[in-house]
């Protein structure tokens, strides 16, 4: 079966692509002809992620999904939250985004966090579903690690020691927000009855 994950962004890819393994032919939105900027123009993830996915579905009539996530600080009342990717300005640059977020929290002792991402499906039938993955955790002072993106330098996940950037691939594939989502999408399509899958989460 082909499904689309509404994305170019090849750090996500890489991680669905892991979590899905063979069953699927995942395609991203330059494989199915989509080179236009998917529009986010609401205030919560589930919105978001419900807009790109259902933009996909209508007009390229493939079954679909999209995430939308965020890192939410709890002494910054949520924030970055939705507007994680371009907290810092428009240009979407990490490490702006990194930088002005330990700016802002740097006279706060509660590093407490969480990644949350929320994932929304059109399956072939049209039936629209949502699924939520949440990771606990807090925000280090010092960028740590190379690997990932995002704030995943900064982030060090409740019970570990290590950054989401010092972590392989398959580390962060066991406990990731993005993970914990694409486990409930699979279960979801094991119950649908599409051909049987795991996740690496399960």
């Amino acid at each position: 079966m082909k499904l689309c994950f509404a994305t170019n962004n090849q750090h996500k890819i890489e991680e669905v692509a892991a979590l899905l393994g063979s069953h699927f032919q995942l395609l991203s939105l330059s494989d199915i002809g989509c080179h236009a900027e998917l529009a986010e123009d609401f205030l919560t993830l589930e919105a978001n992620s419900k807009q790109k996915a259902e933009f996909v579905f209508k007009n390229f009539n493939v079954p679909c999904f999209a995430d939308d996530s965020g890192l939410e600080v709890e002494a910054l009342n949520g924030e970055p939250g939705v507007f994680s990717a371009r907290y810092a300005g428009p240009q979407r640059n990490s490490e702006d985004n990194m930088n002005f977020l330990l700016q802002k929290l740097k006279t706060f002792a509660n590093k407490k966090a969480q990644f949350r991402a929320v994932i929304t499906l059109f399956e072939r039938d049209g039936l629209m579903k949502q699924f939520e993955g949440i990771l606990s955790g807090k925000i280090v002072d010092q960028k740590r690690g190379s690997l990932g993106f995002g704030y995943d330098p900064i982030f060090v996940p409740d019970g570990f020691s290590k950054t989401l950037a010092e972590m392989t691939l398959e580390e962060k594939n066991k406990i990731s927000h993005r993970a914990r989502a694409m486990a409930s999408l699979v279960e979801h399509l094991n119950v649908r009855g599409y051909k049987k899958i795991s996740c690496a989460t399960r």
